[in-house]
């Protein structure tokens, strides 16, 4: 049953094997180079476009129980580790990039949350929320999926806690921290009608933001996957590169994407050669520490606090790598 769920309803290898059929009675060959590239994109475009409706719909139904006022008060109630443990969990809940997601770090920290725990919620909101999961489960098995999230679970409370004890609350921008938060005003109740509606007004909002990125990804995934000899991801991102989780991330950092643009890449790359854990750095560094992001954060904080930010995560995700490389074996 297992298999079948994981193969066929995340997998979609139905749709696979449709668009093959489908394009070899166009006369196309999809197994010449040109023709399995082609086959590639149509079928990860429509499934990661599938996925993605899908999992926005039901994130956000579920986001709707938890607006930032509502968010504010239950990490409120918590202190230490656990307030920074909840923070990084409800960052979880979010389908937000990581340029959508500081606002709402901002709006946390002016409210006068502790500044660890929306550093949690800041980490783990872009690198592990409850899509990326799911789509990691379609494309590398449920215990790499599941590793990974708790990997990243475990950067975002660290990483909260870390800051939390270096007291650098005098890093934050000055605006931000004398700002007259209106986040004690009630939110209003939603009925189901209206969170349905507001489900399918974020995924119309989200796929227009997004699809591009997607045929980005796809585009350059299926030039990998066709066209890039083996060889040659295997001496760069390989066994043989020691230093290939380190390139990663370093190659991922500057790059603008969410999990649903850079997972066909990584998708590629894996069947390439490239090792796991240097795959899996390499999505995390996309996602989490984008250079749009970055200097969004800029603008939220000084660059004493900015520097720890990226130095922790940074830190986080190449240990996280070289763990999946060592481990890579168990879990495929």
């Amino acid at each position: 049953m297992w298999d079948f769920i994981q193969t066929q309803i995340l997998g979609m290898k139905w749709l696979n094997i449709l668009i093959g059929e489908l394009l070899s009675a166009l006369g196309l060959d999809i197994d010449s180079r040109m023709g399995s590239s082609i086959h590639f994109f149509i079928y990860d475009v429509i499934k990661i476009t599938i996925l993605l409706c899908l999992l926005i719909f039901v994130i956000s139904y579920i986001q709707s129980l938890f607006p930032p006022e509502r968010s504010r008060k239950i990490m409120g109630r918590f202190h230490g580790i656990g307030a920074n443990i909840v923070g990084a969990l409800l960052g979880t809940v979010t389908p937000f990039c990581s340029c959508s997601s500081i606002p709402i770090f901002m709006g946390f920290t002016s409210a006068g949350l502790p500044l660890g725990v929306t550093f949690s919620f800041l980490i783990s909101s872009p690198m592990v929320d409850l899509g990326s999961l799911v789509l990691l489960m379609s494309i590398f098995g449920v215990r790499i999926a599941i590793v990974y999230v708790v990997m990243g679970l475990m950067i975002a409370v660290v990483g909260g806690s870390l800051i939390e004890k270096s007291h650098m609350e005098d890093q934050i921008a000055d605006f931000i921290r004398n700002a007259n938060s209106s986040v004690d005003i009630e939110t209003p109740s939603l009925t189901v009608k209206e969170r349905l509606i507001y489900a399918k007004d974020q995924v119309v909002s989200t796929v227009k933001k997004v699809f591009p990125y997607i045929l980005i990804g796809v585009a350059i995934g299926a030039v990998i996957h066709n066209w890039i000899p083996q060889e040659w991801i295997q001496t760069v991102l390989g066994s043989t590169n020691p230093f290939g989780v380190v390139l990663a991330t370093v190659l991922g950092t500057p790059m603008y994407a969410d999990m649903f643009g850079v997972i066909s890449v990584a998708e590629a790359l894996l069947g390439k050669g490239a090792l796991l854990g240097t795959v899996l750095s390499f999505m995390m560094a996309v996602t989490t520490l984008s250079l749009p992001s970055l200097v969004m954060l800029k603008k939220a904080i000084k660059p004493k606090l900015l520097a720890v930010f990226i130095g922790i995560c940074v830190i986080g995700i190449i240990l996280v790598g070289y763990i999946f490389n060592i481990a890579q074996q168990l879990l495929i």
